[in-house]
């Protein structure tokens, strides 16, 4: 897979899962702990994501944490793949941020329809599921 469908794929689920692409990726490598703390902060995030108090992903500070952090994962990949860096951080950064807004619209329209639940389980399905597929590429 071309690293920069793999930076795509890792921002758009870091826009709707921010600490998931982390822990798949470290899923693929590294130490023990930062497995245990990658997966420990994603399993947090699913759980809170679900929560009334959770502020809007689309807010300024939300949507830079996560923008930043798409821009990370891919860079990571990128270079754990020995490839350039840039690239796959400019295009992970941008699909954090579009896919933050698609997000945000899927969770607010389902909400509207009395689908709340079902529509945030399909998102964490769908971050698991692209962050898996380009972490393994």
């Amino acid at each position: 897979m071309n690293s920069l469908v793999r930076a795509g794929l890792l921002g758009a689920a870091t826009g709707a899962r921010s600490a998931t692409p982390l822990a798949a990726l470290a899923s693929r490598g590294g130490n023990r702990w930062l497995k245990a703390v990658a997966t420990v902060a994603a399993g947090g995030e699913l759980i809170a994501d679900k929560l009334p108090g959770t502020p809007s992903r689309v807010k300024p500070a939300p949507l830079a944490a996560r923008i930043v952090t798409g821009a990370v994962a891919a860079g990571l990949d990128a270079r754990r793949r020995r490839r350039g860096v840039v690239g796959p951080a400019l295009v992970g950064a941008s699909a954090a941020a579009a896919a933050s807004y698609a997000g945000a619209w899927w969770r607010a329209f389902a909400a509207n329809r009395g689908y709340a639940t079902p529509a945030a389980l399909a998102e964490d399905g769908a971050a698991v599921l692209l962050a898996s597929v380009a972490a393994r590429s």
